[in-house]
C-alpha cells in the first residue's frame, strides 16, 4: 500500500485527530510567517499515556515547485511522564507547535500528525503572500 493511503484527513470542526493550520501574521514575502499547527481545536484529542498525539510533521510546498520543504518535525514525549522524587509531578505534552519561516512564494502548507491508537493524519491550507 502506498504511503498516501495510509493518511486520513477530515474536517477539523468535526474530528479530533486532524492537524488544525492557522497562519497566525499577515503573509508577507520575505517577512518573517508565524504558523501553529495543533490537534483538536474544536474537539479535544484525549491526552493520556493510552491515548496521545505522538508527533507533527510540517512542510511548505511553494508554487510551482516539484518538492516540499520540510520544515521539521516535532514530537511529544511525555505522556504521564514522571520522575520519582519527593516532589514528583506528572508532566503531558500538549499537540502544539507554532512555527517561524520566510518565503517569497506563495505555497501550500502541510501537516501531518500521529495519533497512537488512530493512525496518520493530514490537512493543508493555502498560503498567499
Amino acid at each position: 500500500m502506498p504511503l498516501k493511503d495510509l493518511f486520513q484527513s477530515a474536517d477539523w470542526k468535526a474530528e479530533k485527530h486532524s492537524p488544525v493550520i492557522e497562519i497566525e501574521t499577515v503573509p508577507e514575502k520575505g517577512k518573517p510567517i508565524i504558523v501553529s499547527i495543533s490537534i483538536g481545536k474544536e474537539i479535544p484529542h484525549p491526552n493520556t499515556s493510552e491515548h496521545h498525539i505522538s508527533w507533527i510533521d510540517l512542510y511548505f510546498h511553494p508554487d510551482g515547485e516539484k518538492f516540499p520543504y520540510h520544515l521539521g518535525k516535532y514530537e511529544f514525549a511525555s505522556h504521564g511522564a514522571s520522575i520519582n522524587g519527593p516532589n514528583t509531578s506528572t508532566i503531558f505534552s500538549e499537540p502544539f507547535v507554532s512555527v517561524k519561516f520566510k518565503t517569497e512564494k506563495s505555497g501550500t502548507i502541510l501537516a501531518s500528525s500521529f495519533c497512537n491508537i488512530h493512525g496518520l493524519w493530514a490537512s493543508e491550507i493555502k498560503l498567499e503572500l
